[in-house]
């Protein structure tokens, strides 16, 4: 992410309600943004139909809504833009899961039902409920993760969104990952 001072000056006129100033932020925002959906996207697991224009288009739908944010700068609003495209994510699959729970569908004996076996596939549900449960602990970790794997923020970027060290960042990184692989590993041993 290089300087742009207009993308600030922008934000923070979007902010105090200046209608004029979406309409020049979009175009400056959109391909980073795309960038960021692809990134996040790379992974076939984590893509589960989803296009990175898509998933842009989405974000920035959402985005849109929350008229009460204060923009503070490009970093604020790319990290705020990673946990947006993070909620997007957890969201269809929440949504995905209760589908395949059945939401509506009728009753029928199981008896009848050929059950397969589950696939070893990317939980991101599962990702979701351990991150929650590290930010509960400690947050910051907890962020460095969100900014890194959804935002696909370098160290440098993701020290400068959150204000802190790049070695805090590598050692907040270590340690997440290690709370995560932790959790995650307990967690799939529960539903055996």
């Amino acid at each position: 992410m290089k300087a742009q001072p207009e993308l600030t000056v922008l934000l923070q006129a979007w902010s105090r309600g200046d209608p004029g100033a979406i309409e020049q932020l979009a175009p400056l925002v959109t391909r980073e943004l795309r960038d960021m959906a692809r990134r996040i996207l790379s992974d076939e697991r984590r893509a589960a139909g989803w296009q990175p224009t898509e998933l842009m288009h989405e974000t920035f739908l959402r985005l849109l809504g929350w008229n009460s944010v204060r923009w503070q700068n490009r970093a604020h609003f790319f990290a705020t833009s990673a946990r947006m495209m993070r909620r997007v994510l957890v969201d269809a699959a929440r949504a995905r899961q209760a589908a395949k729970r059945g939401a509506d569908a009728p009753v029928v004996p199981l008896q009848d039902v050929d059950i397969p076996l589950p696939s070893p596939a990317f939980d991101l549900v599962a990702l979701e409920d351990a991150l929650t449960a590290l930010a509960a602990v400690s947050p910051r970790p907890s962020q460095v993760v969100e900014l890194r794997f959804f935002g696909g923020f370098s160290i440098e970027e993701t020290a400068e969104a959150l204000g802190i060290s790049p070695r805090t960042v590598i050692n907040d990184w270590n340690t997440a990952r290690a709370w995560l692989f932790r959790e995650l590993s307990r967690r799939s041993g529960d539903e055996r």
